[in-house]
C-alpha cells in the first residue's frame, strides 16, 4: 500500500504539472491561432481592397470605351442622316427637273386645240409648275406647305388621313 500511495502522489504531481503544461500549450496555441486569424483577416481585407480597386478601374475603362463607341455611332448616324438628306434633296431636284421636262414634252407632242388640247395644256402646265416648285423648294418646302395646309384645314386633313390609312390597310391585306 505504501507503494500505491507513492505512485498516486507521483501521478498527481505529474498530472498537475501535465495539466499546467497542457494549459500553457493550449493558451500559446490559442494566441498563435488568434494571430494567424488576424493575419488572414488582414490579408483578406487587403486582397478584397485590391480586387475592388481593380474592379473599379475595369468598370471605368468599360464605361470610357462605351462612351467612345456611342459617340462614334452617333457621329456615323449623324453623317449618314446628313448624306441621306443631301441625296433626297438632289433626287427631289432631279424629279422636279424631270417633271418640267415631261410637261414640256407633253405640251410639244400633244394636241394643241380642242378639248384634248385644253387637257394636254392643263396637264403640261401642272407638271411644269410642280417640277419648278420641287426644284426651288425641295422636300423641306413641301413639308412646310403641307404643314400649313393641314393647320388651315384640320378636318379635311384628318379625313384624308383616315382614307389613306384605310386604302393602305386594304392594299396590304391582299
Amino acid at each position: 500500500m505504501a507503494n500505491t500511495a507513492k505512485g498516486d502522489w507521483k501521478s498527481q504531481q505529474h498530472g498537475s504539472s501535465g495539466s499546467q503544461t497542457a494549459s500553457h500549450t493550449a493558451s500559446t496555441m490559442g494566441e498563435k491561432a488568434q494571430e494567424f486569424g488576424a493575419d488572414v483577416a488582414d490579408k483578406a481585407k487587403e486582397t478584397g481592397s485590391q480586387i475592388a480597386d481593380k474592379a473599379r478601374e475595369i468598370g471605368s475603362n468599360v464605361m470610357d470605351k462605351a462612351r467612345e463607341v456611342g459617340s462614334a455611332v452617333a457621329d456615323r448616324a449623324s453623317n449618314m442622316a446628313s448624306t441621306v438628306g443631301k441625296k433626297a434633296g438632289e433626287y427631289t431636284s432631279a424629279v422636279g427637273g424631270g417633271m418640267e421636262t415631261l410637261g414640256g414634252s407633253i405640251r410639244d407632242h400633244g394636241p394643241r386645240s380642242g378639248m384634248l388640247g385644253d387637257a394636254t395644256s392643263s396637264v403640261a402646265k401642272s407638271l411644269e409648275s410642280t417640277g419648278q416648285y420641287l426644284k426651288d423648294h425641295g422636300l423641306s418646302g413641301l413639308g412646310e406647305d403641307l404643314n400649313h395646309l393641314i393647320r388651315r384645314n384640320p378636318v379635311p386633313a384628318l379625313l384624308c388621313g383616315i382614307a389613306a390609312g384605310y386604302l393602305i390597310a386594304r392594299a396590304t391585306r391582299r
